[in-house]
């Protein structure tokens, strides 16, 4: 049986998720969770920086006209999307990082001074002998309520999709406000950690091989119609 996907991450990326899933024959709803909004900020000096620290294509969509004054520096970012947005924002790429942006840092040469350039919530940085970051909040990501067609979904064999550490504890929530019981829930995470923040007690739980929308499709795949193969489910 070819089990529904429900895809909860926000705009742009939704988008692009469900057009591979769809590529790939699969059938999915876009669900999101969040949607992605700018925050006030003041850039600083670009004089006192060596370069930009950028985990999310949202830091140059959402940055508004702030980031001109920094487009001097060069940007250090996490995959060919980010990097993209960079370029488009008016910046020069210097690293394209595939995984995470501690590994990006971690690849970088000191001694070095970095602003980095994030969301509201974000991962925790840790910075290398030689390498001092500064952050800045560029936007935050506005929760959102799981809608009743996503919720029937669920009901019906729907395997969610989660992409982040905070779409799962939230997505987690609202399974509660709706009474979703867990037990009969199967979700997909794009990573070891994001499962882990989803918590215990759903029916079947999977982290893709690697962190990619294309990984975590094939997996969701295969769950879709024999059950998890090349992913890790716990």
């Amino acid at each position: 049986m070819n089990r529904p996907l429900l895809v909860l991450r926000p705009e742009p990326g939704l988008a692009q998720t469900l057009a591979l899933a769809t590529t790939m024959g699969l059938r999915a709803l876009g669900a999101p969770l969040f949607e992605i909004e700018p925050v006030p900020w003041t850039a600083p000096a670009a004089e006192t920086f060596d370069g930009i620290l950028a985990g999310s294509a949202n830091a140059f969509r959402h940055g508004g006209s702030s980031l001109a004054s920094l487009a001097k520096l060069p940007v250090h970012a996490v995959g060919q999307r980010t990097a993209d947005a960079a370029r488009t924002a008016g910046f020069t790429v210097a690293t394209a990082g595939a995984t995470n942006l501690q590994r990006v840092l971690d690849q970088l040469a000191p001694p070095l001074r970095l602003l980095r350039l994030a969301g509201e919530k974000r991962v925790m940085l840790e910075a290398p002998q030689g390498i001092e970051i500064e952050e800045r909040a560029l936007y935050r990501a506005r929760p959102l309520a799981l809608g009743h067609e996503a919720a029937d979904l669920l009901l019906d064999d729907a395997i969610a999709l989660l992409h982040s550490g905070e779409a799962a504890r939230h997505f987690a929530q609202e399974c509660a406000r709706l009474g979703i019981d867990r037990a009969g829930v199967a979700i997909a995470a794009l990573a070891p950690r994001i499962a882990e923040a989803a918590g215990t007690g759903w029916r079947e739980v999977a982290t893709a091989q690697e962190p990619s929308d294309r990984a975590l499709l094939v997996m969701a795949a295969d769950m879709c119609q024999t059950g998890v193969r090349n992913g890790v489910a716990r």
